[in-house]
């Protein structure tokens, strides 16, 4: 009976070492998913179109993209994100830009993909510059929305961000939100929150759609066409195959907690002045598009 009680005893303690292990492991993994960026373009991202149109500055801490008409160009980040914040500083291509398209968007590339994206559509001289965004859940869009922006966003860097957790996706300039969509999944409402995404920026000619409909192209003349990004923060969850991870309920995972959730009181009075001054199209609004049949979120609760 000694030697059996024994036995159950070193059982028993091997077993509690065999857990704490996988607890410690657990940890780690939920710990190293998490990842604030280097700032280096060199070490988060690689060029995924046209090399000779990428110039990137010898600490690696700013990159520029050029448009001309041999060719657009491109970059990608080395990991995929299963949420976070991105916040990437952006100086617009200046002057006359009418045709061109910037892009700034997560995406997972799937043939049931989730997009989350911001386009700037170029404009002529002396107009402002138009923000479109768009949102792909389980591979359907046609959720666009456009704003004017309230600046102009060629002459010096400004900061778009999108927050994307558990709760909501938030587009932010300057870290004032212009736009919300929230995780109505439970009332049949598709919501990106399993597929990991990439992020994705390219340059290209939009001159088909971008600006006043196709009516402006792009005018080489006034080329070549170049957008600057530097000083950018990802402060996300690395996608390592599960997805446990990047939904737990961890400090790393500071996004999923309950004070994100939603909008601050003080982020709600700015976004309310944002839809109100400068929102020029929503297609939830769009009842002719739509057939007076818009989409089920339009008639939920935006934050």
């Amino acid at each position: 009976m000694t030697q059996i009680s024994h036995k159950n005893k070193v059982m028993n303690n091997l077993k509690s070492i065999f857990l704490c292990g996988i607890i410690l492991l657990q940890s780690l993994q939920t710990s190293f998913a998490a990842v604030v960026s280097t700032g280096d373009f060199n070490n988060d991202f690689f060029v995924t179109w046209s090399p000779s149109h990428v110039n990137t500055s010898a600490d690696g801490r700013s990159r520029s993209l050029k448009l001309d008409q041999e060719s657009g160009s491109a970059f990608a980040s080395n990991d995929m994100f299963l949420f976070g914040q991105i916040d990437m500083p952006i100086k617009l291509v200046p002057g006359h830009s009418a045709g061109t398209v910037l892009a700034f968007y997560l995406t997972s590339d799937q043939p049931n993909r989730d997009e989350i994206d911001f386009e700037f559509l170029g404009n002529v001289s002396d107009q402002p510059y138009i923000l479109q965004t768009n949102i792909y859940a389980d591979g359907f869009d046609n959720r666009e929305e456009r704003i004017y922006l309230w600046f102009d966003p060629t002459k010096d860097f400004h900061t778009y961000s999108i927050l994307w957790n558990l709760h909501q996706i938030v587009f932010m300039v300057d870290f004032v939100p212009i736009r919300t969509y929230r995780n109505h999944a439970d009332k049949g409402v598709a919501y990106p929150r399993w597929q990991p995404m990439g992020i994705k920026i390219s340059l290209w000619d939009g001159s088909s759609w971008a600006t006043r409909g196709g009516k402006d192209k792009v005018d080489w003349s006034k080329g070549p066409f170049i957008a600057s990004f530097a000083n950018y923060t990802i402060d996300a969850c690395v996608w390592k195959g599960n997805a446990r991870f990047c939904r737990a309920d961890s400090s790393s995972n500071w996004w999923n907690k309950e004070e994100f959730s939603s909008l601050t009181w003080k982020q709600r009075r700015w976004f309310k002045w944002v839809r109100k001054y400068h929102l020029i199209y929503d297609y939830c609004q769009d009842n002719k598009r739509f057939q007076n049949n818009l989409p089920k979120e339009c008639y939920l609760s935006k934050y």
